[in-house]
């Protein structure tokens, strides 16, 4: 925790949402623990224990609050260089406790480059539990959040959080929080709803949030028949793999200011990958960052930066990483353009409650194997055909990952391999699928002109200032212009 205990009890007094994710306060009196925007009144200070994360809450024996609800928390932001690979560490492990699976932490480990006993002592030492318990706590939280928030079965509750059977999340629940899932259920008055109601779910983020400079980005580059943007609402279609199987369906969310909140409503047919979709969200709208790291970094940009910058990644990382080749060397308005027509001619349709929203963005087998003639016809050019196809087969062969937790250095190793990818494509990728926020790709005529030079030396020397926070450098940049041209 890097907050004293006086300062930690000063942001639980004043409900500080700076905080929230970062800070959780369990209170011996009543062995609940909660987030420090909970509005319930304030413990003494004398019966307050203060922790960096809900793991080590639950550890000392502490249950979550069913009034501010922890499992709604923002996640990790990376926090410096000494604990980013913890960070990655807790990442993966809460990517696999989301999507059912269940990791092996010896692969985790050779994946981040370091052994097994040196993973589990470095992760001690920055969240202070093991990681079994963290994977636990992420578990149980999801399975919290979806008895509150959906009606879905307690078996398939179960399973959507990764319990290998029915006994065995029982017996967990039981053991961490003192009472059954369908107790919890009831004492956390979750409302039923019609049996065709899609379920809507609540993502904290960290106040300031640009929601303009977002919902701006988002509505510049919406596909038609896949996105909707409405305001401080957000639609698209949406296609999942899960455990092996096809999900297929939408989601609809929208910016509540006043909470710090994001209202997600899903489609029923995407609820078995539910934990998993969520995540990939929380990815794609920045709601992880941590303003009060990346604001001051980004002083020194020519025009000051709106508090709270937002760094839009990515749901589907194959599409956006298509988009981004689509948009070489050319404007945001033609990339959207050729996007729309590779949709109507390969993506597949799909029923919504919304009109125009209706088909699927292509997936990369169904890239792979269209014949380029038919690609080509859509008026992209031959190479940019080359270098999609090339791509496509490369991510429905499993050999290129495109998500937030892939090994940055050898994915864009690989992707420097494939035919047309340069590095304006590699950093954008980096940026807004890898989740990379250092990534700084120089050569952006955006960011050129933002900067008012054709000299790359030098934008690169200037751009220094800014790590390791580069991305979001860009993104201020292109806020100056407008937009990216």
């Amino acid at each position: 925790m890097t907050l004293h205990d006086d300062a930690a009890y000063l942001a639980l007094k004043t409900h500080d949402p700076r905080f929230d994710g970062r800070l959780y306060v369990g209170v011996t009196s009543t062995g609940i623990y909660c987030r420090p925007v909970c509005r319930v009144r304030t413990p003494l200070r004398r019966n307050c224990q203060f922790f960096a994360n809900a793991a080590s809450a639950e550890r000392e024996g502490f249950r979550p609050c069913l009034r501010c609800r922890p499992e709604l928390a923002p996640g990790l932001s990376l926090v410096d260089s000494s604990q980013v690979l913890a960070q990655h560490a807790a990442r993966l492990i809460e990517q696999a406790a989301r999507s059912g699976d269940d990791p092996y932490l010896p692969d985790i480990a050779r994946r981040l480059g370091v052994t097994d006993r040196h993973l589990r002592r470095i992760f001690r030492e920055a969240h202070g539990v093991t990681p079994i318990d963290y994977l636990a706590t992420q578990r149980l939280l999801l399975a919290k959040q979806l008895l509150t928030d959906t009606d879905m079965p307690v078996t398939q509750v179960a399973l959507a959080s990764g319990h290998a059977s029915l006994r065995r999340f029982n017996a967990a629940f039981a053991e961490r929080y003192r009472l059954n899932p369908s107790a919890l259920r009831r004492q956390a008055g979750a409302t039923p709803r019609p049996r065709e109601a899609a379920p809507s779910l609540r993502l904290a983020y960290r106040p300031p949030y640009d929601v303009a400079g977002v919902v701006a980005f988002l509505a510049q580059r919406a596909m038609p028949g896949v996105e909707q943007v409405d305001g401080l609402e957000l639609r698209r279609t949406l296609g999942w793999m899960h455990q092996g199987a096809w999900h297929r369906g939408w989601l609809q969310c929208r910016f509540v200011p006043p909470r710090h909140e994001l209202q997600l409503t899903l489609a029923p047919s995407l609820l078995p990958a539910v934990g998993a979709v969520m995540l990939r969200l929380r990815h794609a709208l920045d709601l992880d960052a941590d303003p009060s790291l990346i604001d001051p970094a980004l002083a020194s940009l020519p025009r000051p930066a709106p508090p709270g910058l937002r760094l839009p990644g990515s749901i589907d990382g194959f599409e956006t990483a298509v988009r981004i080749i689509l948009g070489q060397q050319v404007t945001v308005a033609a990339a959207r353009t050729l996007a729309r027509r590779l949709v109507a001619e390969l993506g597949q349709p799909v029923e919504t409650p919304f009109d125009g929203l209706d088909r699927l963005f292509p997936t990369a087998t169904d890239i792979a194997a269209a014949d380029p003639e038919r690609i080509g016809k859509l008026g992209i050019v031959r190479q940019r055909v080359a270098a999609l196809q090339a791509l496509a087969r490369e991510v429905a062969a499993g050999r290129i990952e495109l998500q937030p937790n892939a090994a940055l250095t050898p994915t864009l190793e690989a992707l420097r391999a494939l035919p047309g990818i340069g590095e304006w494509t590699l950093q954008l990728i980096a940026m807004r699928v890898l989740a990379w926020p250092d990534a700084f790709p120089a050569t952006d005529i955006g960011v050129l002109n933002a900067l008012g030079t054709r000299d790359v030396a030098a934008v690169q020397a200037r751009a220094e200032a800014w790590r390791p926070w580069r991305a979001y450098a860009v993104m201020g940049l292109w806020q100056s212009l407008g937009d990216k041209p």
